[in-house]
């Protein structure tokens, strides 16, 4: 397994409302090259978890460990061994995205002879090479989300933790990037990835945790879900639970 969650979770507080569990207790086991897909509406919780196991935020109880290391006390050892892609990632509008992957290549003390390796693998797979010596500022939405991507996976992580990668795209840019996620699998890499489109999971989940209000409502295969509600599309599937669980 390369991501396993025990009990980890996260509480803020309001000045108005108090306690908002925003993550309640959760369990959950990705094993190696998996594609697992975490699906639910807006607020359900899912970037809180993403941000937890990618260390940008510190969970209220429990822990994780990621490629074998825990979550709590091996910070720094973690970020080497992922990729997290950030709903609000901000990138460098006056380098383009050629200028912005060689300066985070260095950041990473990658060899400029592994940056060139690395970008040329990048640009090919994210179909990037039109734009590559644009500004960043000028790019449209799509490219610079493969921007944000690329410099991601930069380091060649073997986990990506991707936050609603294909959220506002065009359908060329969103199929692209849909490719980019299959092939990185194909290749070993484990890929968690949240996202509120049905048919997005549906397409590419290995396994798919269904989350609602903080909670994980059933972790399975498309196939198991869909016999366990008796119920051939996932829309349907998902408002199922949610019925059961109110």
């Amino acid at each position: 397994m390369m991501i396993a969650t025990d009990n980890i979770s996260k509480t803020f507080y309001d000045s108005k409302r108090g306690e908002i569990h925003a993550v309640c207790p959760t369990n959950i086991v990705i094993r190696k090259s998996e594609i697992f897909g975490l699906l639910g509406p807006n607020g359900a919780g899912k970037t809180t978890l993403l941000r937890m196991l990618s260390t940008v935020l510190s969970p209220t109880t429990g822990t994780a460990t990621i490629n074998r290391l825990d979550l709590l006390k091996n910070q720094e050892q973690i970020k080497k061994n992922i990729g997290f892609l950030s709903g609000n990632t901000r990138l460098y509008g006056r380098l383009s995205p050629r200028e912005l992957l060689n300066y985070f290549g260095a950041l990473y003390e990658i060899p400029p002879p592994q940056i060139k390796i690395r970008t040329t693998k990048i640009f090919d797979m994210l179909d990037m090479w039109e734009f590559i010596d644009q500004r960043i500022e000028k790019l449209s939405t799509g490219q610079t989300q493969k921007t944000s991507i690329g410099r991601t996976i930069l380091h060649d992580p073997p986990v990506y933790i991707l936050d609603e990668p294909t959220l506002g795209l065009d359908i060329l840019t969103g199929r692209t990037i849909i490719q980019f996620i299959r092939d990185s699998a194909a290749q070993g890499k484990t890929i968690l990835f949240s996202t509120h489109y049905m048919e997005e999971a549906e397409m590419l989940c290995d396994r798919i945790g269904l989350m609602h209000e903080g909670n994980i409502l059933d972790v399975d295969t498309l196939d198991n879900l869909k016999r366990k509600k008796n119920a051939s599309h996932l829309a349907d599937i998902f408002l199922a639970y949610i019925e059961e669980a109110a």
